[in-house]
């Protein structure tokens, strides 16, 4: 007798499997079968925002990537250690702190539960746990947009004191503002209709304030300008790294902004498709706007025109159709492109990585953008100016309480730990002179630039 084959016994199972499931289903009531499709839903919703999680996590290394190629090899891996440290404090600092302030329930200002000791569910069945590892990755990311702008010589110590303050103050409460009732608060922002779905300007126009704040009480690196003010090109080191940094953070994208639905439904597809739109417009106008003015096509400027792309797109993500999505691409690689030489001609601002004009700039474009694209209340929809004056009232809050507590904190740690290196060690090099290590042991040159 010939044993049966596989495909058989597959078959016997299946027809076992569906037997048995549509025996369960014939005894189980309708109010179960709520039961159960609610609890699979709300299983889904974790694993979704759990993966969406991770993904905005390994945009970190992203950021250190894209830094690093964009400045020279002797500060490599000093630009490493700041991502990996502002991240780690910033996880320690927002899960005490920052988490409270944000999502708690809120006094008008801030969060005033859900604090460290309000954590206390182990079985992992409360959404918390999941809404809270993916709030912390966001607000990592906020914290390290800002080693970008003030790469290459800012003292360590200097860097580990205010991402302790971005993460624990600064950012959360701006960010309960925006944000407060996707849990236990509520910001008064929100209430008067602001849309930030994934955070242009909560996370990124702050950042981006904050970079700018950090990099105007900083300084410009030595030979930036010449005596005469005119900017001088420091070429990063590696731009190959820089644009597999950027592939990491589109990539991570696909985490940021589908995963700030926290729901597992078709809006995950939708967003994820405006993401790339916008993403994909940006480095090419930015490519082209770049080839005009310099008669070349600048590698760099597209790479950042991606992100300012990305940027862009991020708070409007949900509300606008595909034409809004390409247009706030498009027009957001322009932007950047003439925002990064105005910042580094005109107002004489040494941004190593383009982080301000990225970040600030472009999320705060971004999140205009939602009062003209939005397909239920935008401008160019028949909404009228509503939205886009509460779009620029959120952007300018933003602005002031960034900037103006980023020049705070910066000029206290100026004048306390210390912010800038010696001159010394800008020249040699933050690698040995913070660390005492190279990046890359016995290939590199030393040079006075």
């Amino acid at each position: 007798m010939k044993p049966l084959s596989s495909s058989i016994y597959f078959l016997i199972i299946t027809v076992l499997l569906v037997f048995t499931l549509t025996s369960v289903l014939a005894g189980t009531s309708a109010d179960d079968l709520t039961q159960l499709e609610t609890q699979l839903q709300h299983n889904l919703n974790i694993v979704w925002t759990s993966i969406a999680a991770f993904l905005v996590f390994f945009m970190q290394a992203g950021f250190a990537m894209v830094e690093s190629g964009f400045t020279r090899a002797k500060n490599a891996i000093n630009i490493m250690m700041k991502n990996l440290m502002d991240f780690s404090i910033g996880t320690l600092v927002f899960f005490i702190i920052g988490f409270g302030l944000m999502f708690g329930q809120s006094n008008g200002l801030f969060g005033t539960t859900h604090f460290t000791w309000s954590a206390t569910d182990v079985t992992g069945s409360d959404w918390t746990w999941t809404f809270l590892i993916f709030q912390t990755v966001f607000a990592g990311t906020a914290a390290t947009i800002v080693s970008g702008a003030m790469a290459e010589r800012t003292k360590f110590v200097g860097y580990l004191t205010y991402s302790i303050f971005i993460c624990a103050f600064i950012y959360p409460i701006f960010g309960s503002w925006a944000w407060g009732s996707l849990l236990a608060g509520h910001g008064w922002l929100e209430k008067i209709g602001f849309i930030d779905f994934a955070g242009s300007t909560v996370v990124h126009s702050v950042g981006g304030w904050l970079a700018l704040a950090g990099a105007i009480v900083l300084g410009p690196r030595i030979g930036k300008y010449a005596p005469d003010g005119t900017p001088r090109a420091i070429p990063g080191h590696n731009l190959a790294i820089a644009a597999l940094g950027v592939f990491i953070l589109w990539f991570g994208w696909f985490g940021f902004n589908p995963g700030s639905t926290t729901f597992a439904d078709g809006n995950i597809g939708r967003i994820a498709v405006m993401t790339n739109l916008a993403a994909a417009a940006g480095a090419i106008t930015a490519l082209f706007t770049s080839w005009s003015l310099a008669k070349k096509p600048d590698g760099s400027m597209a790479l950042n025109g991606a992100l300012a792309g990305l940027v862009a797109i991020t708070a409007g993500c949900a509300t606008v159709s595909t034409t809004g999505a390409l247009l706030i691409g498009f027009a957001a690689g322009v932007l950047v492109v003439f925002s990064v030489y105005f910042i580094d001609a005109v107002f004489k601002i040494d941004d190593p990585v383009g982080a301000i004009s990225v970040h600030g700039v472009c999320g705060a474009f971004g999140t205009l953008a939602v009062g003209l694209f939005s397909v239920n209340e935008g401008l160019f929809y028949g909404g009228g100016f509503k939205l886009f004056a509460i779009q620029l009232a959120g952007v300018l809050s933003a602005f002031v309480w960034a900037f103006g507590l980023g020049m705070i904190l910066f000029l206290s740690i100026k004048h306390t730990v210390g912010l800038r290196v010696s001159a010394k060690e800008e020249m040699c090099g933050l690698d040995i002179g913070e660390h005492g290590q190279e990046a890359y042991g016995g290939f590199q040159i030393f040079t006075t630039q």
